[in-house]
């Protein structure tokens, strides 16, 4: 590994689980003094870096995907920030905006609590990333602590939760990645959803993708539809805004991993 892993093992909060945090940071943070960095944060932080703590025992391998770019001048070097999930995974990457807004919200809720053991809980979640966990990167590390350095991804739930981050705190992310969006949880209430909270395309940039096969084969009708919204919001696609299909691609880090230079390049590369 190039760079330098720090690992908190229980970040404490008021809002959610205390977890387990991993914060990597390039070689340049320990060189160059008066040098900072844009951040990303990512969610599902035990598959980001070591396949043995990863859930199906392939990681993402973010520091080398950063590295590799570094090298070849595409982006600038940056820190990965890796928040770990908890028992309440589901509950934690899901705002409750959506079934707020539902007309059958209420029973939308109640069959995703049933399920998941608990209410959607991703404002909460969101809280902790904005009010507790960045605050604290900005000030152990040489961060560029504003809008346009400051970014968010994850797959999967963690991409709907990513997206959520981008929609809720405008003010403090400039660019999400949602990989493998998971569109269809809780039959999909996220997607007419967002009509209601995208923010102003100028200063933002969203990439969404998928594949073809195993739960990705469920997603491009959603997606389908998220774009058209995109379109409404009067994103540009291309520009502020990108879905990339992936023929044949599966749901797994393992896909995810082959693929992440796209969104870090898209996010990234003109910074």
């Amino acid at each position: 590994m190039r760079g330098f892993l720090h690992i908190y093992e229980a970040f404490e909060s008021n809002y959610v689980q205390p977890r387990r945090v991993d914060v990597w940071v390039p070689p340049g943070h320990a060189c160059d003094r008066n040098q900072r960095f844009p951040v990303l944060y990512m969610h599902d932080g035990q598959n980001l870096f070591n396949p043995q703590t990863s859930t199906i025992g392939v990681a993402w391998n973010i520091d080398t995907a950063v590295a590799r770019l570094v090298d070849a001048g595409t982006i600038p070097e940056m820190i990965v920030v890796g928040a770990w999930s908890t028992s309440l995974r589901w509950p934690e990457y899901m705002i409750p905006g959506p079934f707020d807004a539902a007309e059958n919200g209420a029973q939308l809720r109640a069959a995703f609590e049933a399920e998941r053991g608990s209410p959607p809980i991703g404002d909460a979640y969101l809280r902790f990333i904005v009010e507790e966990l960045k605050p604290f990167i900005d000030a152990r590390y040489r961060t560029k602590p504003d809008r346009a350095h400051t970014f968010v991804m994850g797959s999967s739930m963690g991409g709907l939760i990513s997206l959520a981050a981008l929609c809720t705190y405008p003010e403090v992310f400039g660019g999400a990645g949602c990989l493998s969006t998971h569109w269809v949880a809780a039959e999909g209430i996220m997607v007419d959803y967002l009509p209601e909270i995208l923010p102003e395309p100028d200063a933002h940039r969203i990439y969404f993708d998928y594949g073809t096969e195993t739960l990705d084969a469920q997603y491009p009708p959603f997606q389908a539809r998220v774009d058209a919204h995109m379109r409404a919001a009067g994103y540009t696609e291309g520009e502020d805004w990108i879905t990339r299909k992936f023929e044949g691609a599966e749901h797994s880090e393992r896909a995810w991993r082959k693929r992440v230079h796209i969104p870090l390049t898209f996010l990234l590369g003109d910074l």
